[in-house]
């Protein structure tokens, strides 16, 4: 199949590469020349584990390309992906599909024969529909069909989530797109992944549920966490307790300092906007927005009350900024709420991210960025552990106390333990949901 991909960021890259990898001859349109000059020279301008490697063995094999040029790409595709971006716009909570139907148009003006037109990005109920009319009022008569096939993919673990999904679900009202779109996915299908054709409502509404619904299952357990703190309960006991229930299951069930990233936060709101458009207002949903903005901000007042009550003066230390492990995205990442406050509060904040430096730099002014763990903590009044990456697992806590002028551990994602803390010399020690959090303080 000749498949044309419109977008070159996180969704559109991944998918682009990996459809490359089942054998289809791919090619990626992006409007940036600097970006689409980056990824010809074998450079990926995001960071997704295996992502180089997999691109560079399909550009080899002939099967992967990239352009600027729109119109030469379209040109006898059989299907042709829109994986634009679809930000919260800004005032209303709503997503912004300025960019997806100005892609439409151009695709409209391209077409040279049949093609199947398929929304990758996600975007709210009745989307499809508009990007329909937009192309056939853009070009009446023009041979086509619309296709709604939303990603599931979790930043970190894109690449085998593509090629294991749990699902693939693919809105398409047509047999004849239909069956495009099942030769597109043949590889999959030959080996029993679950693929799920529906019409294009229902498809654009199981991304956003699906996503509301872990966001949701992952504020519930921070409420949870919350409440075991004040009652004495250990909330990593009462997520395996809970997790073990088949109905429920263990994911998503890891007490933190709030979800971020690209997908929750923007498809929570745009989810609650589709609610108040049509009178039914997702309560839930709403609520799940709220909590976690406020867990968030919860963070703040747990490094302060472990500091004495006040951290003006002092010098923290923050390992991991990205909103997760294995990433580079900053995206609504709770350290864009906590590293603020504790610079506004007359803290000195050095930070160590494996990958956050490109986007944190301009996201988090007035802190020092340094490379290694111990370094950061040299001499430092508190230790924030803000994100769970694999070289934050495993310190030597002993070494990380004695270089610190005052050992206190905020531990935000349970890695350790009080006894863990204490055994290497930390003063105090807080974590998140755990009776040691409240005893420590």
């Amino acid at each position: 199949m000749r498949i044309t991909m419109i977008g070159t960021g996180y969704v559109g890259l991944v998918s682009g590469v990996c459809f490359s990898d089942f054998g289809h001859d791919v090619i990626c349109v992006d409007k940036d020349q600097s970006k689409i000059e980056m990824l010809e020279r074998g450079e990926v301008p995001i960071y997704e584990p295996g992502l180089d490697t997999l691109m560079a063995k399909n550009v080899a094999a002939g099967r992967l390309t990239f352009t600027q040029d729109l119109k030469a790409a379209v040109d006898g595709a059989d299907a042709v992906f829109i994986a634009v971006g679809t930000p919260t716009r800004r005032g209303d909570g709503h997503a912004d599909l300025t960019y997806v139907y100005a892609a439409a148009e151009e695709i409209a003006h391209a077409i040279t024969g049949y093609t199947v037109v398929v929304t990758k990005s996600t975007v709210p109920l009745g989307t499809n529909r508009k990007v329909q009319e937009v192309i056939e009022k853009a070009r009446p008569g023009l041979d086509f069909d619309v296709a709604s096939n939303p990603e599931f993919l979790r930043e970190g673990a894109a690449i085998d989530d593509f090629m294991r999904p749990d699902r693939v679900v693919v809105g398409a009202e047509t047999e004849r797109a239909a069956e495009v779109m099942s030769e597109i996915y043949r590889p999959l299908f030959l080996r029993d992944f679950p693929i799920i054709t529906t019409d294009l409502e229902s498809a654009e509404m199981i991304k956003y549920a699906a996503n509301a619904f872990l966001a949701t299952k992952i504020t519930f357990i921070n409420e949870i966490a919350a409440l075991c703190e004040r009652t004495g309960a250990d909330v990593k006991q009462v997520s395996k307790g809970i997790g073990l229930d088949n109905r429920i299951g263990n994911k998503f069930l890891h007490a933190g300092p709030g979800y971020g990233g690209s997908c929750f936060p923007k498809d929570t709101k745009a989810l609650a906007r589709i609610g108040q458009e049509h009178a039914i207002p997702m309560q839930i949903t709403e609520t799940v927005i709220k909590v976690n903005e406020e867990m968030k901000r919860r963070m703040i007042s747990k490094i302060t009350d472990l500091c004495g009550g006040s951290v003006n003066g002092l010098t923290v230390a923050v390992l991991g900024v990205t909103f997760k492990p294995n990433t580079d995205d900053m995206r609504d990442a709770p350290a864009l709420t906590i590293v603020p406050a504790l610079v506004g509060s007359g803290a000195t904040v050095r930070v160590s991210d494996p990958q956050g430096r490109h986007e944190g730099q301009a996201l988090l002014p007035g802190v020092e960025w340094i490379e290694d763990a111990y370094a950061a903590a040299a001499d430092a009044d508190a230790v924030i552990l803000l994100t769970e990456w694999n070289e934050f697992r495993g310190l030597d806590l002993e070494r990380l106390a004695q270089a610190m002028r005052t050992a206190r551990m905020i531990d935000l994602r349970n890695i350790y333990s009080h006894e863990d803390a204490t055994r290497a010399g930390f003063a105090a020690y807080a974590s998140i949901g755990r009776r040691d959090a409240e005893d420590a303080a």
